[in-house]
This record gives C-alpha cells, structure tokens and sequence, in this order.
C-alpha cells in the first residue's frame, strides 16, 4: 500500500457510496487507477465491507446501547479468542474487543429498550462459564460513531467559544 492507498481508505471510509469519478478528482486520479486500487484493496480484505450509518430513531426504531466490560477467564491453548468468538454471534453485539486495564473485553450492545439489554447480559453472557464480571454502562446519548459526527447543526449556528 502506498499513500494513494491510504487516501482512497480515508475517502471511502467517510463516504462508501461516493461515485467513482469524484474519488479520483479527490485523490488526483485517473477513474481506471481508482477502480483497480479498490478492487486490490477489496480482494485482499484491506476493504472489508461497506456500511450504511442508520439513525434507528429517525428510521422510527426503539433503540438502546450500553458498553459492557467483561472479566474473562482465558481458556488454555486458545487464551482470549475463543470466548471472543463466541461472543461475538450474538446479534445484540455490536463489537467487542479486547482492552487492557482492568476489564479483558469491552462490548456494544444493543436492544429495544435497557430491560432486553439487561436481561442479553444477564442470561446470555453473564452465564458463560469463561465469565467473571460484568459491567454494564448505559449509552444515554452518541454524539460521534465511526469517525462521523451524528448531530446536525443548524445553517449558521456556531459553537460556543471560551479560553
């Protein structure tokens, strides 16, 4: 990969769907060399997916989101990666990963409402043998996700300013 590679990565991780002909006008490309970098980038897994960013709430969709750290005991041979992966089929989980600090992992989880968030980790990953501790912390608002911020401005308003 080279720095051309690295552009295009930031330019369709912001927008996925942009045409082909404006990516290369934003990276100072011929259209051909744009196609044929994305199609190395995608058949090597640097491109792994293209995702639409959805505002459950707008799309009329009850949602709730809580992070929850785990304490894991780790399985002989296989350390973290086997209760991660079983972890992650679960379809409330949004992501996992594996932290350092006090917690072993650290997932986003998602419900209609906190009661069926509650009750996924209580029942579900509460009760896997590797498990120790759970901690389970509301997401009461989101403000930015993947790099995007998610709240909209109104034409002209400002942000406040101080020293």
């Amino acid at each position: 990969m080279d720095a051309k590679d690295w552009l295009l990565l930031r330019i369709l991780e912001e927008d996925g769907r942009m045409d082909v002909r404006e990516i290369a006008a934003l990276a100072d490309l011929e259209e051909e060399e744009v196609e044929s970098r994305i199609t190395v980038l995608e058949e090597s897994g640097v491109i792994r997916a293209y995702c639409a960013s959805i505002d459950w709430e707008k799309a009329g969709e009850d949602t709730a989101a809580a992070t929850v750290n785990l304490k894991v005991n780790p399985e002989r041979d296989f350390g973290y990666d086997r209760i991660a992966e079983r972890i992650a089929r679960f379809p409330q989980v949004r992501s996992l990963r594996l932290i350092s600090g006090v917690y072993d992992f650290e997932l986003l989880v998602t419900g209609r409402n906190l009661q069926e968030i509650t009750r996924f980790v209580s029942e579900e990953i509460a009760t896997l043998d590797q498990i120790r501790e759970t901690a389970t912390i509301l997401v009461m608002k989101t403000y930015k996700e993947n790099g995007r911020i998610l709240f909209e401005r109104k034409e002209g308003e400002r942000l406040p300013f101080s020293f």
